[in-house]
């Protein structure tokens, strides 16, 4: 019975991922009570175009594997992008955006020169716009996380070289 429920999960863990990406969602976070003290927390985000998937809570019967724990890596994707010497990580929790104002040109883009100090992009964290500024000179290499996206202290957000 606990094999079956696990592939039920996995299987209702795939049907979200496949309900954001059809919707054009950048989050979906979704409760599943099987009863008293036994749930499924699943919180399923992208960033950039590739989707993440994040298991907040494991239930109670069993350990089960995510999808991005099974899933192949991409070659050119190390397995942590905050790890890359030129990660540019995110110094707070909040929403992203990548120009000054809708509409507007972003502040950077994919091959675009940096100086330090330059802005990257707007990190609104309490109805305060955050100036992220570029930590070192170079070239954008990455840009790994979307316009509008919710962000996570320590995340990834471009790699510079």
């Amino acid at each position: 019975m606990t094999q079956s429920r696990n592939d039920a999960d996995v299987a209702f863990i795939k049907a979200l991922a496949e309900l954001l990406n059809e919707n054009d969602l950048a989050e979906l976070s979704v409760k599943r009570d099987y009863g008293e003290n036994d749930s499924l927390n699943v919180k399923v985000s992208k960033i950039g175009a590739q989707p993440v998937f994040q298991q907040v809570a494991a239930p109670a019967h069993a350990t089960m594997p995510t999808p991005a724990a099974t899933a192949a890596p991409k070659a050119e994707m190390p397995a942590d992008p905050a790890q890359h010497p030129g990660a540019v990580t995110s110094p707070m929790v909040g929403t992203v955006y990548l120009a000054a104002e809708p509409g507007a040109a972003n502040f950077v883009s994919v091959g675009a020169q940096v100086s330090e100090g330059d802005t990257l992009l707007i990190i609104e964290a309490m109805k305060t716009m955050n100036h992220i500024p570029a930590p070192r000179a170079g070239t954008i290499k990455r840009i790994l996380i979307g316009d509008g996206s919710p962000v996570e202290f320590g995340a990834p957000l471009m790699i510079i070289e």
